[in-house]
């Protein structure tokens, strides 16, 4: 594990948000296509989690977003932005707050 810096650190920006809208991504297994929102933001995301999350089980959940990071086409959908999830054996999965916070709360 290479370490990184605290000004490294700080130029991530972490927010929850609120998952709007999830479905599957034709052609693909494991993507899903998310909508979110990162307060009064709409964003779409493409995730990895489709092997082990049902998009219908994903609206309304909350969740950590890396908001910062440089758009990315995914299958021909822009990806603008990513989750964070946990690597558990090969098998991600979520990191869910214990309450509902507002959209948008920043992760420090």
């Amino acid at each position: 594990m290479n370490n990184i810096s605290f000004e490294d650190f700080l130029k991530l920006d972490i927010r929850v948000a609120t998952i709007l809208k999830a479905e599957r991504i034709e052609g693909s297994e494991k993507l899903l296509r998310l909508e979110i929102d990162i307060g009064g933001e709409e964003r779409q995301l493409v995730a990895g989690i489709g092997k082990t999350h049902k998009p219908e089980a994903l609206i309304g959940k909350q969740i950590p977003v890396l908001a910062n990071l440089e758009p990315k086409k995914l299958m021909g959908i822009e990806s603008q932005g990513m989750i964070l999830a946990a690597d558990d054996n090969g098998s991600p999965m979520l990191l869910l707050p214990e309450r509902t916070l507002n959209a948008g709360s920043k992760i420090k």
